[in-house]
């Protein structure tokens, strides 16, 4: 698929929804050299720049393109599983404007040329916006610490272990310090790896029935009361990676509320999926941390509607037949989300779980605030990143078409209404459903 050029677009009669201003109303949306004229009732044809492609948009929406905070693309070093080129396919389908890819890579993205190579690699061959979160511990290993500044200098925008968490509080506690002069954010896997042992799954009846070890929610609420003592200690800036269980919701509760400065994601399948839908041991649906039992879902869902939880995200992690057409207890975990990530989330609001703005803050405008990144706007001014959407068209997922070199969705053959049918990123439209 080509890219389209930047002629100035007038996108007439859409549902507008900007969660950046709390704004719902039906109008007229014009870009124009890669940024937002304008959004507001009855623009018009005219007056516009000549040349203006005008869209008539009645019964779409346009809405900020979306800012997926966590998604494990493999390049460099395992580009067999996603590289920058078929992730930002993938992200283009989803309406995923900018993907922000984790430091689990070979090499590890720990040093300022590995950053660098990134964001070369991206910009060259991705047709999405692509950031590097970078390595908090050199090699992934959890015992020294990465060159914070040189790294946020390079064009970090956050610093994680990606999957691995750090069992060393006090490496956690320098981490925290340093970072808090630089205003870098730390995001970390709540997980301890001693309690999850071999487990496999959510602990509970599911895994007894299914014969497999479980793991306890103790292990991501022990690790995160640590972390929020840390950032206590410190007053650096904290991001829960991916918040599971009710459980946790009570300690991230209580560290707001005593004004830390804490935020936390949970992923869409935590959000939409649970611990029974594993049925018989389907290994697209493990993934890590463990999906949860319903009641934990449903309070991940309310915690998003009252802003406990502040990000969704895809938690994009490809893996290959080799590793995902195993027994559930071997298999790796992870699950590709990029291009379902939205439209998993329009179940919640077609059934009335959660609030269309809701979601889309969730999904946009908030994870660009807490990364400093500009997008997830529909203000003027903004860089002309942006998603239509048809709420309502009816759906199946083919694994077949997904754009992901890897196929292992939890959704294989799930019936979605709604999808992504434009994205435009920086003023072109990089994926369009004719």
């Amino acid at each position: 698929m080509m890219l389209s050029d930047r002629r100035p677009i007038l996108f007439a009669n859409a549902r507008i929804v900007d969660p950046s201003r709390d704004l719902d109303i039906v109008g007229d949306l014009l870009i124009a050299d890669g940024v937002i004229r304008e959004a507001k009732k009855g623009i018009g044809a005219a007056g516009v720049p000549e040349g203006t492609d005008v869209i008539d948009c009645r019964g779409k929406l346009i809405a900020p393109g979306l800012v997926d905070m966590r998604a494990f693309i493999g390049e460099p070093g395992a580009g067999h599983r996603e590289t920058f080129a078929s992730a930002s396919q993938a992200a283009a389908a989803g309406g995923v404007t900018t993907i922000i890819c984790q430091p689990d890579t070979s090499p590890v993205i720990d040093d300022p040329a590995t950053v660098d190579f990134v964001l070369r690699r991206a910009r060259d061959t991705a047709i999405v916006h692509v950031h590097p979160m970078a390595a908090l511990t050199k090699g992934l290993e959890g015992t020294e610490m990465t060159e914070i500044g040189l790294l946020k200098a390079a064009g970090a925008v956050a610093f994680t272990d990606g999957e691995k968490s750090i069992t060393n509080a006090q490496v956690m506690r320098r981490a925290l310090t340093y970072a808090r002069d630089f205003d870098a954010l730390i995001v970390h896997q709540t997980e301890d790896p001693d309690l999850i042992g071999d487990g496999v799954m959510n602990e509970g009846e599911f895994a007894a029935r299914l014969g497999l070890l479980g793991i306890p929610k103790a292990a991501e609420t022990v690790m995160l009361e640590r972390d929020i003592r840390m950032v206590a200690l410190t007053g650096g800036r904290y991001h829960a990676a991916s918040i599971t269980c009710a459980e946790s919701l009570q300690v991230l509760g209580r560290a707001k509320h005593a004004g830390l400065k804490i935020t936390a994601s949970a992923s869409i399948n935590h959000l939409t999926l649970n611990e029974n839908d594993i049925g018989p041991y389907r290994t697209f649906l493990k993934v890590s941390p463990p999906l949860r039992a319903e009641d934990d879902r449903k309070a991940l869902v309310e915690a998003l509607s009252k802003g406990l939880i502040d990000v969704v995200m895809s938690d994009h992690n490809p893996q290959d037949v080799e590793t995902k057409r195993l027994p559930f207890a071997e298999a790796a975990p992870g699950a590709i989300g990029l291009e379902t990530m939205l439209t998993a989330g329009l179940r919640l609001v077609h059934n009335g779980e959660l609030e269309l703005i809701t979601l889309l803050r969730a999904m946009s405008t908030r994870p660009a605030e807490l990364l400093g990144l500009p997008g997830g706007s529909l203000r003027s001014g903004a860089p002309a990143d942006l998603i239509v959407i048809d709420m309502d068209v009816p759906w199946i997922v083919d694994p077949k078409e997904l754009k992901s070199k890897c196929k292992n969705t939890p959704f294989d053959e799930a019936r979605m209404t709604g999808r992504v049918v434009r994205t435009i990123v920086a003023g072109r439209t990089v994926y369009e459903i004719v």
